[in-house]
């Protein structure tokens, strides 16, 4: 067999990879606390599952349109204007299996070879993969815990070039919990007024995990006056725990749309009509669990951050959102472990807390290293020792 090129920029993510691993340690009786999968602990609620079992029951079971019915669409564009202050026509709304594949229709759908992409680094590990599968070039902005790893204006102007063609804008931000102000946006949109030709892709995907009271506020919410160039992505994965049910939405110009479902009608036609059903009773019913859910995370952070501060050669910038903490591991390169092994990168970091039986994914995939990354969407009880195993395995070092 002889494997085309794109193959290789497919690679598998440090969080999926890490996740399997710990699976496959689990199947063979190692007992391993996986801190790798961005998926809540929680359960997909009631009225949603009742909702899929019965469009089962009424024959919901066929082909639908291709980019969502036009339930699921009215039930997105109310959830917009409801949640976002956001006016969006069915038109303006893509249904895809998750919200990596809406991002994957619009990068395949918009960018030729050599297009750059523009992404803050931390950031998921995808931006850049997708990116370089549609022959695209990542242009990384490093960010750090002085600017509570968001990029800055300056940032923003200096990487711009005639061939970027998107901006990736994730916030809350997966891995770093970064979240940007209103006024933050303001700014940012400012610089792309001056730059017309640049798109700017907000992932939103983790709106409804913000902390200490703050308002989320989407990119296309401060920025209205780029509308036009701006594709809002979210989903039912993180809000409603639905992540096994491959929902996810994007809202942008009609345009750009129609080029996304045309991508999609060749690549796996319609998301799960039972999915979409269950979507539309997500958004459309109660929403009490949501706020319940994030004041969950938000006891786990704040139980989390002072074991994590204790543990010597780790440091941590407190997450303003989202469920995950990104840790700088940086005290622990150049240490030795009591095997002989020399932590040179944050990979081998990772790998050492896996023999101690912590599965986390390193920074390096997502763009800025030494770092890894902790989800928190676990129980408070693994939790605690996961990061008495942490604290251990630090005390090791030589």
């Amino acid at each position: 067999m002889f494997l085309s090129a794109r193959v290789a920029r497919a690679r598998i993510s440090a969080s999926a990879a890490s996740a399997q691993r710990t699976r496959e340690l689990r199947a063979a009786g190692v007992d391993i606390i996986g801190l790798s999968q961005g998926e809540p602990d929680f359960a997909t609620p009631d009225h949603v599952i009742e909702a899929a079992h019965r469009a089962m029951r009424e024959g919901q079971t066929r082909y639908t349109p291709v980019d969502g019915t036009p339930e699921l669409k009215e039930a997105i564009v109310a959830k917009f204007q409801r949640e976002n202050r956001l006016t969006f026509r069915p038109e303006n709304i893509s249904a895809s299996a998750g919200g990596k594949q809406v991002l994957y229709n619009a990068l395949m759908a918009t960018v030729d070879a050599g297009d750059e992409v523009i992404i803050p680094a931390p950031s998921w590990v995808a931006y850049a993969i997708m990116t370089e599968f549609a022959e695209g070039v990542p242009v990384w902005i490093p960010t750090g815990p002085e600017n509570r790893f968001k990029i800055t204006p300056a940032q923003l102007d200096a990487a711009i070039t005639p061939r970027t063609k998107w901006l990736m804008l994730n916030s809350p931000s997966n891995p770093s919990g970064a979240v940007y102000s209103r006024d933050e946006l303001c700014e940012l949109a400012a610089v792309l007024e001056r730059h017309p030709h640049v798109w700017i892709l907000t992932d939103d995907m983790y709106e409804h995990i913000v902390f200490d009271g703050q308002r989320f506020v989407s990119f296309a919410e401060a920025a209205p006056q780029l509308a036009e160039r701006t594709l809002v992505v979210n989903g039912a994965s993180k809000t409603y725990a639905m992540t096994g049910w491959r929902l996810g939405y994007g809202a942008g110009p009609a345009s750009l749309i129609r080029a996304m479902a045309r991508m999609q009608s060749q690549n796996s036609l319609n998301p799960s009509s039972i999915s979409q059903a269950a979507a539309v009773a997500a958004l459309n019913g109660p929403q009490d669990l949501v706020a319940q859910r994030c004041a969950e995370f938000q006891l786990r952070r704040d139980t989390l951050l002072p074991l994590l501060d204790a543990i010597p050669g780790l440091s941590c910038t407190r997450p303003d959102g989202a469920f995950y903490i990104y840790i700088s591991c940086a005290g622990w390169i150049g240490r030795r472990t009591p095997g002989g092994q020399v932590l040179a990168t944050d990979a081998d970091a990772a790998a050492y807390l896996l023999e101690q039986g912590v599965a986390v994914p390193e920074g390096a995939g997502y763009g800025l290293s030494p770092y890894f990354r902790i989800s928190f969407a676990t129980s408070l009880e693994q939790l605690k020792e996961a990061c008495r195993r942490m604290d251990a395995a630090a005390r090791q070092l030589g």
